[in-house]
Parts: C-alpha cells; sequence; structure tokens
C-alpha cells in the first residue's frame, strides 16, 4: 500500500542525465526500494521509523526532476497525525519548496531544523544536518515525515579511511530506518514503474566488506575457546551488513557482529561465553568496538556478574543495570522479551548491543514452535539481520579468519544465495569452494523462510529470489531411477519444498517442481471417526485418505481437540534424508498444529492423511470432515469386510495401509492390488505381535499399535526401529506374503519389533544394541513361524554359533569383543538350558523394578541376579566365564542358590 501510495500516476523514472546517485543500501524489516536499476542497485527506498516516514532520494537532484514523485512523497509522509502542519524545507533545497507551494502544498524554508519546529514533513539534503540529527531523529520518531536526498561516493572519495555508513551525515538519520547511502555510484537508466515493489536477484546483498571491522575485532586473536563444558547454539548471519566473526570450518558461525542503523552489535551464542577469561582480548576489541571511541558506560544487566568483574578488570566502565538511553554499550542475554523495542531503538540510534545466549536448549523444549520467531533472543535480533538457531556447535578450539580473507572466504548466506542466483540466471561459475556450502544453505533458506517476515521487503526480495532460481532451473524429478547426487540438484530438491511452502503463489509454481502430476479419482466430504487413548506417546491416525502432490484440502476438526496438542500430518515417510545420493526428497511430509476448526493443509510431495493424537489423550466418537481426498486401499481389521476390499483395493492412492491387532503397515498400493483375503493376513500378524507381547510379559494389547513403512530410501539401514519402522520398499511384499514368510522368515521385521521392545534398564549399549532384539526373531521364528533358528538366520546354525563361543574364550573373554552375534550366544546358552519361561519371568521382574543403575557394571550385576532368581540357580559363574564384571557383592547375593557349574562356556576354563 505504501509504495502504490508513492508511485502512484508515474509510469516510468528517467535517471539519465548528469547526476550519478548513491546506491543506497536497506536493511531492517521497513526499509523498501522505489526504484531498482537493472543491475538490483536501489535508486531511491522509503521506509518507517517507529511512529515516523522517510523517503530517500539517491541523488539532491532528483527533489526537482521527479515533481509527481517528490508530491506523492510528501503526502505520503504527512501521515494521519500530521497532515494538517505544515511542509519544511531547509534552504539549500529551496528550489523543492517553489515547486510544492505551486502544486498547493503549504510550504516554509528554514535555515536549519529545530526541535520546536512545528512541521509535518521536513525536505533537506543529506549534507545539511549539521547538529540537528538527533532532533531529526525525535522528529521522526515522535511521528514526523523526512524527505532527504543526496549522494556519498563523493563524501566517500574525499573521507577514503572514513566509515561511510557510520559517518556520512546523511547516513546519521536515514540509517536510523534502514536505508543507507553508500559509496558505490548506482548507474543511471529510464525504469519502468513495477505495480508492486521492485526486486532483483542482483540486488546488493552486502553492504560492506567489513574488513577493517574484522580486522579491528581480531586484533591479538588466533583462535575461539569453546572447549570445557559449555555448548554453543549456530548463528544464521543473513542481513546485508551482518558478518561472521568466527565460525567452524564448514562455516557454522558462533559469533557474529552487524551494523543497525547507526549502532553495532555482537552477538555469541552462549552467553556464558561473555565471562570467558581465554576470551577476555576479544571482549576488549568487541566492547571497544561498540564503544565507537565514545568511552562510554557499558551496562552489564543484572544476573551477568561474572561478564561484569572481566570487563571491569579491561579497565571499562562498567554499570550493573538495565537498559538506558545514556549508556553506550548494553551486555545482556537472549532470554529476555523485556525492552525488546527499547534495545533495538537503543543500537538503531547510536548504541551498542553485546548479547550473549544459545537457542538449543529452549528448541528442545519447546517442540511444534517456530524458533526462528518464538524465541526471546530471534524477536530482538531477526531485524538485525543475525537469528540464533537449534543447531548446537561442537566443543573445541576454532581458529580465528584472516580479515582480508574473511568475507571472501567465509560462508555468508546473502552472498552466497546471490551467487546461484546468478549461476542459474546468467551462467556465473560456482567454484568448488561455494560448492561445498550448498547444503548449508538450504538449511538455511529453511531457516530464514520460517521468519515468515511477509511484510518485510527484505524477506520478500529473498523469497523472489528463490522462485526464480526454481522457475530457472530444471527441477530434478528425483526417484529411485533418477537419483539426485551433484550438490547443486541437492540444493534445489531441498529449496523446492521450501519455496512451495513459503512463497505468495504456490499453485503458479507446482509445474516447475512436479513435473508428471496426473489427476486421480476423488472423494468429497469425507466423514472419518476418530478415537484415541494414547499413553505415553504420540499416535498416528490413519483416515485412509491420500493428497496427491501440491493437492490442498480443508479438513473441519471438532472444537474437543483443537488446540490441545493435536496434529494433522500429511505423508507418512517421515525419515530425513542425509545421503549424498538420494532417491527422494530429504524431507517429505508435513505437520500442521490443529489450531482452528477449519484446518487448511496440503503437502508438495503428497501422502497419507494421518491425524496425530498426543500422548495422555482420550477421545471417542468424534468425526472429521474432509473436503476433498484421494481414496486409499486401506483395510482396518473389524471394520472392513471383504466385499468392501474387493473395491478399495484398487483405489487410486499410490500407497496403501493394512491395519491389524497391534501393527499397521503401509506399503505402496502395489503391492496390495492382489491381496484377496486381508482377514488372513491380519491373523497371520496378530499372531506375531501376541508372540512379541508374550515374550516381553506384556499384554497382547499393545498400547500404541507398531507401524511399518516403506520407502524408497531411509536414513539408515536396510530397516530400523522407531515409530515408524521404516524399511525399503521392497520389502513390501515380504510383509504381506504369508506364504513367503512361513516358507523364508521374517527375521529383518522382527528384529526391528524386537528393537522396540528393547529397555535400557537390562540393555548394555552398545554391546547388546544389535543382539537382544533378536530374542524376538528367534522367538518368534521357533514359537509362531514354526521355522527353526538355525533356517531363519545362517549365523544361527549350530556349527556357527560354537565357533563364535569358542572364538570369543581362546581370544580372552574380552567385552570388547562382546557384541551381536558373539552376544546373542551368551542369551542362546541361556535360553538352551532354561527356556523361553526364565526369559519371560526376568522381563516381569524388570517391570515392577524401579531406580536401575545407570552404567554397564552395575546392570549386568542386576541382570544375572535377576535371571538367576528367575531360575532358582546361581549363574554368577557363567556370566564370568563371558567376560561380565560380576562384583563379589553379586557372587555373595546368589551364593545359597545352587550353581550352574556345567555350563558350556565350562569347558574353555
Amino acid at each position: 500500500m505504501a509504495y502504490m501510495c508513492l508511485m502512484r500516476g508515474l509510469k516510468e523514472l528517467d535517471f539519465r542525465g548528469h547526476s550519478v546517485p548513491s546506491d543506497l543500501v536497506l536493511i531492517g524489516d521497513h526499509a523498501f526500494p522505489l526504484a531498482m536499476n537493472s543491475r538490483g542497485q536501489v535508486l531511491m527506498a522509503a521506509s518507517l521509523y517507529s511512529r515516523g516516514r522517510i523517503v530517500v532520494l539517491g541523488h539532491e537532484s532528483y527533489l526537482t526532476s521527479f515533481p509527481a514523485l517528490v508530491e506523492n512523497a510528501v503526502n505520503w509522509l504527512k501521515g494521519d497525525e500530521s497532515e494538517k502542519l505544515p511542509v519544511v524545507a531547509h534552504k539549500n533545497v529551496k528550489a523543492v519548496a517553489g515547486n510544492l507551494s505551486k502544486s498547493g502544498f503549504q510550504v516554509q524554508v528554514v535555515e536549519a531544523f529545530s526541535r520546536n519546529l512545528r512541521a509535518g514533513v521536513y525536505v533537506t539534503d543529506a549534507y545539511s544536518l549539521g547538529a540537528d540529527v538527533k532532533d531529526l531523529v525525535a522528529f521522526m520518531k515522535a511521528g514526523g515525515g523526512l524527505l532527504i536526498a543526496g549522494q556519498a561516493w563523493t563524501w566517500a572519495q574525499t573521507h577514503p579511511k572514513e566509515n561511510t555508513l557510520l559517518l556520512f551525515e546523511g547516513n546519521k538519520v536515514s540509517g536510523v530506518a534502514g536505508i543507507y547511502f553508500s559509496d558505490h555510484c548506482g548507474e543511471v537508466e529510464c525504469l519502468p514503474v513495477n505495480p508492486q515493489i521492485p526486486s532483483s536477484w542482483m540486488a546488493v546483498v552486502i553492504g560492506k566488506d567489513f574488513e577493517d571491522d574484522i580486522e579491528f575485532l581480531l586484533r591479538g586473536i588466533s583462535e575461539f575457546d569453546l572447549q570445557n563444558g559449555l555448548v554453543a547454539s549456530e548463528v544464521m548471519v543473513h542481513g546485508p551488513l551482518a558478518f561472521p566473526i568466527g565460525a567452524t570450518k564448514d562455516g557454522r558461525a558462533f559469533l557474529a557482529g552487524a551494523y543497525y542503523g547507526q549502532g553495532r552489535v555482537v552477538v555469541i551464542t552462549h552467553e556464558g561465553l561473555l565471562s570467558r577469561e581465554t576470551l577476555a582480548p576479544f571482549w576488549k576489541n568487541a566492547i571497544e568496538w561498540l564503544d565507537e571511541g565514545r568511552n562510554g558506560v557499558i551496562g552489564v544487566a543484572p544476573g551477568l556478574n561474572s561478564a561484569f568483574n572481566l570487563f571491569n578488570k579491561s579497565g571499562f566502565k562498567c554499570e550493573k543495570t538495565k537498559l538506558r538511553e545514556d549508556l553506550s554499550v548494553f551486555v545482556c542475554t537472549a532470554y529476555s522479551e523485556e525492552h525488546i523495542e527499547e534495545i533495538q531503538d537503543f543500537v538503531a540510534e547510536g548504541g551498542g548491543l553485546l548479547i550473549g545466549g544459545h537457542a538449543w536448549y529452549w528448541a528442545q523444549t519447546h517442540h511444534g514452535q517456530n524458533t526462528m520467531t518464538d524465541f526471546s533472543g530471534n524477536k530482538l535480533l531477526n531485524k538485525m539481520g543475525l537469528s540464533l538457531l537449534g543447531n548446537i556447535i561442537g566443543k573445541g578450539s576454532y581458529k580465528a579468519p584472516v580479515p582480508s580473507q574473511a568475507i571472501k572466504d567465509t560462508y555468508h548466506f546473502r552472498h552466497l544465495l546471490r551467487h546461484v542466483a546468478g549461476h542459474v540466471a546468467e551462467g556465473m561459475e560456482l567454484t568448488k569452494h561455494k560448492e561445498k556450502y550448498l547444503q548449508k544453505l538450504a538449511e538455511d533458506c529453511s531457516n530464514y523462510l520460517h521468519t515468515k517476515a511477509y511484510n518485510c521487503p527484505s524477506y520478500t526480495q529473498v523469497v523472489s529470489t528463490l522462485t526464480e532460481i526454481i522457475k530457472k532451473s530444471s527441477l530434478p524429478q528425483v526417484c529411485d531411477s533418477c537419483p539426485v547426487k551433484s550438490p547443486k540438484d541437492h540444493l534445489l530438491l531441498s529449496l523446492g519444498a521450501h519455496v512451495y511452502k513459503f512463497c505468495p503463489d504456490p499453485d503458479a509454481l507446482l509445474p516447475y517442481l512436479i513435473k508428471d502430476n496426473p489427476l486421480l479419482q476423488v472423494v468429497y466430504n469425507h466423514r472419518i471417526k476418530i478415537e484415541a487413548n494414547t499413553e505415553g506417546w504420540e499416535e498416528w491416525i490413519s483416515t485412509g485418505l491420500y493428497l496427491a502432490p501440491g493437492m490442498k484440502t480443508y479438513m473441519a476438526i471438532p472444537e474437543e481437540i483443537v488446540n490441545m496438542g493435536w496434529k494433522i500430518q500429511i505423508g507418512c515417510q517421515t525419515d530425513y534424508l542425509k545421503h549424498s545420493e538420494l532417491k527422494r526428497a530429504p524431507c517429505v511430509h508435513e505437520q500442521f498444529p490443529v489450531t482452528s476448526k477449519m484446518m487448511h493443509v496440503w503437502n508438495l510431495w503428497g501422502g497419507l492423511i494421518y491425524l496425530v493424537a498426543p500422548p495422555k489423550t482420550q477421545v471417542h466418537g468424534l468425526e472429521v470432515i474432509v473436503q476433498i481426498a484421494v481414496p486409499a486401499p486401506y483395510y482396518k481389521s473389524g471394520v472392513t469386510t471383504n466385499a468392501d476390499w474387493s473395491l478399495l483395493r484398487t483405489a487410486p492412492s499410490p500407497w496403501a495401509e493394512l491395519e491389524f491387532e497391534n501393527i499397521i503397515l503401509t506399503v505402496p498400493s502395489d503391492a496390495v492390488r492382489d491381496l484377496g483375503r486381508p482377514d488372513e493376513l491380519a491373523v497371520f500378524w496378530n499372531n506375531i505381535m501376541r508372540g512379541i507381547a508374550d515374550l516381553a510379559a506384556k499384554p497382547h494389547k499393545f498400547p500404541r499399535k507398531e507401524r511399518f513403512v516403506t520407502d524408497v530410501q531411509i536414513s539408515h539401514g536396510w530397516m530400523h526401529a522407531g515409530y515408524p519402522i521404516m524399511a525399503h520398499k521392497s520389502a513390501a511384499s515380504e510383509l504381506v506374503n504369508i506364504d513367503h514368510a512361513k516358507t523364508n522368515g521374517l527375521w529383518g521385521p522382527i528384529h526391528e519389533l524386537g528393537h522396540n521392545q528393547q529397555r535400557g534398564c537390562w540393555e548394555f549399549p552398545s554391546h547388546t544394541t544389535e543382539c537382544t532384539c533378536n530374542l524376538w526373531s528367534v522367538y518368534v521364528h521357533e514359537e509362531v513361524l514354526g521355522i527353526n533358528r538355525a533356517k531363519a538366520h545362517p549365523n544361527m546354525t549350530l556349527a556357527k554359533r560354537q565357533s563364535r563361543a569358542e572364538e570369543y574364550a581362546k581370544g580372552g573373554k574380552k567385552l570388547g569383543s562382546w557384541h551381536m552375534w558373539v552376544a546373542l550366544e551368551t542369551y542362546m546358552q541361556l535360553q538352551d538350558r532354561f527356556g523361553w519361561d526364565a526369559f519371560k519371568k526376568v522381563f516381569a521382574s524388570y517391570h515392577n523394578m524401579s531406580n536401575f543403575p545407570c552404567d554397564n557394571n552395575g546392570k549386568m550385576n542386576l541382570y544375572t541376579e535377576t535371571f538367576s532368581r528367575a531360575v532358582g540357580m546361581n549363574l554368577a559363574g557363567f556370566f564370568k566365564a563371558w567376560g561380565w564384571p560380576i562384583e563379589t557383592a553379586t557372587e555373595e547375593k546368589l551364593s545359597n542358590l545352587p550353581s550352574w557349574t556345567d555350563h558350556p562356556m565350562a569347558q574353555y576354563d
């Protein structure tokens, strides 16, 4: 709206002539360009500051060259509060006063601005501010409008060693509102007036090289000590006037600085580092940089006592205090939401800010919330071009960069983004040095887009750039036959999903992202009854519906579950992939917190629709209505009849679900098209799951049904445990084929189900991590499927078992070698002698225990005692023969039981 008011009635702006303007640098949330040339240089801009407004023209001659624009600017600058107040012009621009008077404005010409001046708008060049700077800022802050014009490149030429951004007179006012006259000349041309705020990937993304700043900050500094107990976050450096100071080798910053308005900022990503003695020389440099030679008072927020003492030792005038206007530098943490706007204004008007804090703990304890927007530190820092992330920086000592190479060699979000855009648009070379940061760029694009600063022109500029990258690139249509390998294609694959989620017109972008997206048969206003009785975990509730890629739907949600921790999930494949070769996008599911009775949901990659019930919740008989979706082959025991299934198995969704008594199988629909009797498969899996429960000494009814999800690619392994258990799609046919399972077994799937039964109290990581889960593999195969252990897995033949035990014994019975198959033999020898009932008794005993040991030694002694009492025999000697660290106290506790002396390991004594 502001842009439209300023450009009303204008068709073009002809900058050709003798005036050479300054290129304007824009930062902050409110600054936006009015005129941008084909190189992305900004020649005119506007912004807000507090209650006031400002328009900046890149040359003073533009005050008379563009009379219609100036009239629009004055009308917009007047605003509502100062509409009846006169326009006041400095004498150096009296020509514009004459033009405005002719157009009916009430205009006064003055020698200089004064705080008592009654004006709605003040018009001046960028050279005549004198001692009026603070008064002009106060005027704007109180609601006044400022029209200022000039260029800084001439000044910079005559002041080659001066900081143009801070010391050029016009910047002392305009910079407060996030617009700076730079020392770069703007190229002139005749520009058409865009209907919307102009943007370009070529827009200057870093307004300074920062070499002098980094050189000042790193005087005498060779490394940064992040060792000894403190866990820091990563800070994302995304502003045009923000820069990294300390970073890891892979470009993740933990220390950064920025210009903001007329002030400066330094961020360290753990407040404890503010008081670290080894960093004292750096803090001395940083405070001097922030103080800018004022030798003022350094205010240290209450609670930072150690930092206060350290800074005092360095000779600064420190006071323990909250924020005050008379401070030169304010030191605080990132954890308070108090006085955020006051701190931002303090810095914008020339103060220094030193802030410490991390976001990783907040992110871990605020699931479902947006770290970029909801974390207190980011509410303060985002505007300054810096954001604290939930990522952790590893402990260590990190080398300080070489100032002359810092910006060139160090990762910077906007700088690299501009290079990628140039590579796509004009074929600019992407060097190997830049390619190595592309994965990080993808992550940071996601982080940045999550700031959701839709009203911020800087944000819309980035979104526009990312959208153009996607449209001008050939987005890889990734699949198992067309994997993605190159860093650039990895970037595009990640960007596609992020941009689709946050761009203003995702429907227009969809054809660039998904090339083959056939129309599928749909159902309308489908009603779903939901039942939930969850314990300590989330639970997915299947709907039997699917959304095609990019397809959107509305879901009517019962009021009882709105804002109660429920979520809607689109997509069953929840693994995040980090492989060098990708057969699908890294993340292909979306979740939406249920916050209203009508939810609008979608997913670029499509997927099955789920409701996700929060832990410890009970819901019965509620109904959800899905406006439009694709039906999926969905069988539910006790609900779906065989007659229903004969139709459902042909449903068009590419993914199918089979929900049985205690397990849900999610497989490609092709795997179930020929499945005629899902009820028989239900009986088969019900027996397996009851076997799982029997060995674990648990009720047959699971508190939460297990889930298997097959996928073209998973995060690790051939299968891995969890909720859901993830498996490669080739395993789908095994999961639904009874004959195959009864003949060949299901070692892998049962192994993963066994993982989900493991408990830390009787697990001895890392020795038994891949061992005790196989107890269930052996049990289910022998007791449920009727398949001997030797046939169930080739490593379970008697010869191999005996060979492993013998080799282990001859190797000295070292626990370092006691793992997986070797460790399993310990348990198999117990099973051979005492049977499966002994294990059931042991597991049952653990259900009734509490206050378990935390270390392996303690847990192994407890297990020895527990198993011995379950079988009524002293097994201490047996476990000692396996190299377990059995304590004398344990042996004494079991001394009244008969000893198992003829155990299989006795032959090796």
